[in-house]
């Protein structure tokens, strides 16, 4: 395990209307505690983020939203900006996410976009990136990844690369049921450290935090973070249960 802070974030989807989104982040103000050394975020739909954010304002969980528009206002009916995001007092955003590039056809392009966006806005941004089954079978998840993630970063300096944490989603695994294991997932994670060095320096690669994300539980965010690259987890299902996503927080450290 490296010494960079452990960031631990649940992305709640379209589930959890407002009372339930309330009430899963009570339980989670109780249950998280002082963060023992690690950083932790929740990512509610749009209706309930502020009711969230008041909640969780005096915890150090953190709260972000799933998405974002590249634009700064105009006519894109039904989008929200990185700016009205950060006036709403959001700390992160998600950028790339594999349902938003597979369901709602977001590009290299858009997904770098968007990225720009969250920076200008003054947003943290997570950048998901990860290979589909097929492209996992085809032996080409380092080139899927590469080709993502330069789409993502090429031209950035290095300050900016050090405020943006990456997760690494092997689209295969999420909300199947199947995780990648630990030695994948940290194959994929040096991978992408060494992307980052090749892309700007060793410092930045090593003050970037890679998250994995892809069916995280209880039982295996262990053996995840025992590994030297993996920083983190971005969490799905697990997370919209208070007592399993804060067990995933509150891992043994060993």
């Amino acid at each position: 395990m490296s010494d960079r802070t452990p960031f631990l974030a649940g992305n709640w989807k379209m589930y959890k209307n407002r009372d339930q989104a309330v009430n899963l982040a009570y339980a989670l103000k109780d249950l998280v505690g002082d963060g023992e050394g690690r950083d932790a975020a929740v990512f509610p739909s749009f209706s309930a983020l502020e009711a969230v954010r008041r909640i969780l304002a005096d915890s150090p969980i953190k709260v972000g939203a799933q998405t974002c528009h590249f634009e700064t206002e105009g006519a894109f009916t039904g989008e929200v900006s990185a700016e009205m995001l950060k006036d709403a007092g959001l700390d992160l955003v998600l950028v790339g996410h594999s349902e938003r590039r597979e369901f709602f056809g977001e590009t290299d392009e858009i997904v770098r976009k968007k990225l720009d966006a969250a920076l200008r806005a003054g947003i943290a941004p997570i950048l998901c990136l990860g290979e589909t089954k097929d492209e996992r079978e085809a032996n080409r998840t380092e080139e899927v990844v590469r080709r993502q993630a330069t789409a993502a970063f090429e031209g950035l300096d290095t300050e900016t690369m050090k405020g943006i944490t990456v997760a690494y989603e092997p689209v295969w695994a999420i909300g199947t049921g199947l995780t990648a294991t630990p030695e994948q997932a940290q194959d994929v994670h040096a991978f992408l450290r060494g992307l980052i060095a090749e892309m700007f320096d060793a410092d930045t690669a090593q003050a970037v935090r890679i998250q994995y994300g892809g069916s995280v539980k209880p039982g295996n965010i262990g053996g995840l973070m025992s590994k030297p690259d993996i920083d983190g987890a971005l969490v799905g299902g697990a997370s919209l249960e208070a007592g399993s996503f804060a067990a995933i927080v509150s891992f043994d450290r060993g």
